[in-house]
């Protein structure tokens, strides 16, 4: 009898637990998928202590984060800084399981909410070896094809969730004025319309926003894509003499007509996120700007997402940084900014917005917005339903989907400035049957400088070993005929050049890779020896002028001695999309993104300035057909009925015009 007691006690005792815990469950709402994310905030907000708020505004660099960290402050989020990885050369199952290790000790504390890692993915994942490397966005903007752009988004969505991260700091929609910016190659273009329409990116990183969605929410359509940044906020492109970090001197009408129209779009897209920008407007610095981070941004444009700064952004709101840190903490937040990128010092950061909070310099309904902001984008991610990143998508890293979408990328941003003295005598495209040729030139056998600045490393780097990619050498000797002799000098004498009879010479120059404020330039030269180069070159061959940079650079005084000059910008991995449109494998198409001036006294200079005297103007660029295209056009006409005469005359003139263009180049 006691046996049978005992064990209906226990059978009560079982069940009283289980509903117990039944009704726990049911009444912990932010843990039920099924509720409104509305609903899941709320809940969650509520039960929240100041102390795990706070955790939630805090963004550290992976290089101070571990697991017990992100228990003990209640860390909201992690990011890798330029360069920032798990170790050399890591492979995607190493950036898996580094940001897992850090998500479980976030879920291991008392509410367990995940945190978010974010990523600078600003052309392609950049940060990641073996990953696809697409044009910088001034590339894309020569482009002028939004379709691309998105397309573009959604391989870098891939390859970032490849590596379980899901948040990135892109786009840049920058509307770079100067190209004396360090940054101007992450602007699309001068002209506001172009950067509005390149914000097709972020439905291609986000996935597209369902047709009922209020405006302003973000929005992330699930495991294969990423909550995007639009970024810096604003007017970060228009700073007085394209210094970073510095001033924008316009007013209103010409910071919302210029520099705000991509934000708005943006918006409407269902951007997740927002970074303030370094950059003062009329002298006050963003990051302390309530009027446009708040009232503008959040109550007028009706942003719904969270707000960042930038990297120790908060910290340089003085002068010089960190000199009133409490001061500048309390600025920036109550600013309206709602995640913190510290990164290092994160506990400075705890105690001080802590301390401003209980003495009520802060409201308590300025932290309640932001941790609400920060909540909402991460249910809207489904990150409380999948935290931990898995192996499934660690196939589309650099696949070759992505590389052959790249090279399209680059054959479509590649701009033709001059070919050939005039159209009856053009160097395009190039023979693949010449004899001999020269290749030279500082930047044709170095990916690092082919990709630049915000690849592998924060500044980039030199040589071909730091990633995959085809070098436009490497794309050179692959494409042209087999028994052509390509010859390789970086930096040829000009006798060298004058005694080996090459048919043609392709020389490719440019920049050094370069971010930020060391990228910023008062002179905008080519690096030596790349003059002396083009000299030594061209003086003594036919020659095609390739130019890597991220804005345009000086290059009138040697334009007459060029015969051939191709804007190529910073493509990436992905050389043989430069070689697809020399051969004439496919057109040149591209349009200039952005002014090409003739003296650097001329800066700033857009166009429809009032002293607008380029050297190539906005939106200028040589268009070319294919060869193919350009055989097929003229023959087209007899498949379908009798040849006229006419037809017949065209057809002969172009068989005859290839012929000459090949045997002038075997004499040559």
């Amino acid at each position: 009898m006691v046996r049978i007691l005992v064990q209906v006690v226990g059978v009560v005792c079982l069940w009283w637990w289980w509903s117990a815990a039944m009704a726990e469950t049911e009444s912990i709402k932010y843990k039920d998928p099924n509720q409104p994310v509305a609903v899941r905030v709320k809940d969650l907000l509520g039960r929240m202590s100041l102390e795990e708020k706070i955790g939630q505004m805090v963004q550290i660099d992976r290089s101070v984060a571990n697991a017990e960290v992100m228990k003990t402050y209640y860390i909201g989020s992690v990011l890798s800084g330029g360069g920032s990885a798990p170790l050399p050369q890591a492979s995607a199952e190493d950036w898996v399981n580094m940001i897992n290790g850090f998500q479980k000790g976030s879920m291991s504390t008392r509410l367990g909410i995940p945190m978010i890692y974010g990523i600078d993915a600003v052309h392609g994942h950049n940060n990641v070896y073996n990953a696809t490397i697409f044009p910088h966005n001034i590339g894309l903007g020569a482009t002028r094809d939004p379709e691309l752009v998105r397309r573009i988004g959604e391989a870098t969505a891939l390859e970032v969730r490849a590596t379980g991260i899901p948040y990135v700091f892109a786009p840049c929609i920058a509307v770079c004025r100067d190209p004396r910016w360090g940054r101007c190659y992450e602007s699309y273009s001068e002209d506001p319309q172009i950067v509005q329409e390149m914000t097709e990116i972020i439905p291609g990183l986000q996935g597209e926003i369902p047709s009922n969605s209020r405006k302003g929410v973000p929005y992330v359509g699930g495991k294969k894509k990423v909550a995007a940044c639009a970024k810096h906020f604003v007017g970060d492109g228009g700073t007085t003499k394209g210094i970073n970090e510095n001033n924008t001197v316009t007013d209103r009408h010409g910071l919302l007509s210029i520099h705000m129209p991509a934000y708005s779009d943006a918006i409407i897209k269902g951007v997740s996120t927002v970074m303030v920008s370094y950059s003062s407007w009329n002298g006050v610095k963003m990051h302390a700007n309530h009027e446009l981070v708040t009232n503008f941004l959040k109550n007028t444009l009706k942003f719904k997402g969270f707000v960042i700064s930038d990297w120790e952004g908060v910290d340089r709101i003085t002068s010089p940084p960190r000199s009133n840190y409490t001061y500048s903490v309390q600025a920036a937040i109550q600013a309206g900014i709602d995640m913190v990128m510290v990164p290092f010092n994160y506990t400075d950061f705890i105690d001080d917005l802590t301390y401003l909070v209980k003495k009520n310099f802060i409201p308590m309904d300025r932290i309640d917005d932001a941790v609400a902001r920060i909540l909402l984008v991460k249910f809207t991610m489904g990150i409380f339903e999948n935290p931990l990143a898995d192996f499934s998508l660690v196939n589309e890293l650099g696949s070759q989907a992505h590389r052959d979408l790249a090279r399209e990328a680059v054959r479509k941003s590649l701009v033709l400035l001059k070919n050939g003295e005039n159209k009856t005598n053009p160097i395009l495209p190039l023979s693949k049957k010449a004899p001999k040729i020269l290749v030279s030139g500082t930047h044709a056998d170095n990916l690092g400088y082919q990709c630049g600045g915000w690849t592998i490393e924060w500044e980039g780097f030199s040589g071909n070993n730091y990633t995959r990619g085809t070098t436009i050498l490497g794309a050179v000797t692959s494409t042209v005929d087999p028994s052509t002799e390509v010859v390789y000098r970086e930096n040829p004498d000009s006798d060298f050049v004058k005694s080996n009879n090459f048919a043609y010479a392709i020389v490719v120059v440019g920049e050094y890779p370069y971010s930020e404020t060391l990228g910023d330039s008062m002179t905008l030269t080519m690096v030596d020896p790349g003059p002396s180069i083009i000299k030594n070159v061209c003086e003594a061959v036919k020659c095609v002028v390739v130019v890597i940079s991220g804005r345009p650079i000086v290059i009138k005084p040697y334009l007459s001695a060029i015969h051939a000059l191709v804007a190529a910008w910073l493509p990436g991995t992905e050389g043989q999309g430069v070689t697809d449109v020399l051969y004439g494998d496919y057109g040149f198409s591209g349009k200039l993104p952005r002014t090409w001036f003739k003296t650097v006294d001329q800066l700033p200079m857009n166009f429809q300035d009032s002293h607008y005297d380029p050297l190539f103007p906005f939106g200028f660029g040589v268009t070319t057909e294919s060869v193919k295209d350009l055989v097929s056009r003229s023959t087209s006409a007899a498949v379908h009925e009798k040849p006229s005469a006419l037809t017949i005359v065209v057809s002969v003139i172009i068989t005859l015009y290839l012929t000459a263009s090949n045997n002038w180049l075997k004499q040559k």
